[in-house]
């Protein structure tokens, strides 16, 4: 649950009634979208203020598919993990729900763990993107929630931004979340060549991105996870999973 004050925008731009397995749309989603071993997935469409499908629920996180709720997914977060789960829904709603051309190649992804209703913690991968829009708005969003036991934890929390304009999208996020001790696809990838003993030149024409795009991946998360230097930033990802 969100934490007293807190000003939760994803929750208040859902509703939070089930899904109707009566509606025809109901029916034409669970013949069309692959239901894959330990996966959830909802469809959730913003111009209908409505839940259009939902499965896999029960087997993941223990609600029947018509039980679950918006509400639900998005509050039955980890306490510590949720501060950070909120911020980041939170700010991709809000930059979704803003009309722009080729919304429908947006998403995001997470990882963190889930509450089931027994109580016990489920760890997850998620990711949610535009599934349709109209007129160059958000219409509908599909997201998936992969149950993945291989999941480790530490002190720092993985997310991914991915669109057209990739670097807007994820410039807010980072901005955003830069309090709490989270790392973007971006930087984990700059700092995985920088384990491997690039340089950062070296890591910059590998990725085809300027010496001063690398500093900025890698420098900001010295003072994001108090670490000194390089060999520091390298073994506190290490001992945090987030490099392998």
């Amino acid at each position: 649950m969100p934490q007293a004050g807190f000003d939760y925008f994803a929750l208040t731009q859902v509703s939070g009634a089930p899904v109707d397995k009566n509606h025809p749309q109901y029916e034409h989603y669970r013949n069309n979208i692959p239901l894959f071993p330990n996966e959830a997935v909802y469809v959730y469409s913003f111009q209908q203020n409505k839940l259009l499908y939902a499965a896999g629920w029960e087997n993941t996180m223990g609600y029947k598919d018509d039980e679950i709720t918006m509400h639900i997914i998005l509050q039955a977060t980890d306490p510590t993990h949720a501060p950070f789960a909120f911020e980041l829904n939170n700010k991709a709603v809000q930059f979704l729900l803003k009309p722009r051309e080729d919304l429908d190649q947006y998403s995001y992804s997470f990882e963190g763990r889930k509450i089931h209703k027994d109580g016990s913690l489920v760890p997850m991968s998620i990711h949610i993107r535009v599934f349709s829009t109209k007129h160059n708005h958000v219409d509908e969003v599909i997201g998936r929630f992969q149950v993945n036991h291989s999941l480790r934890f530490g002190k720092v929390l993985r997310y991914g931004a991915y669109g057209p304009f990739k670097n807007e999208f994820e410039e807010i996020l980072n901005k955003e979340l830069f309090q709490y001790s989270a790392i973007s696809a971006k930087e984990k990838e700059a700092l995985s060549l920088v384990a491997k003993g690039l340089s950062f030149k070296e890591i910059g024409d590998h990725l085809g991105i300027t010496l001063s795009a690398v500093e900025k991946r890698i420098l900001p998360l010295y003072k994001r996870f108090d670490v000194k230097g390089l060999p520091h930033l390298i073994s506190f990802a290490y001992e945090n999973f987030i490099l392998p």
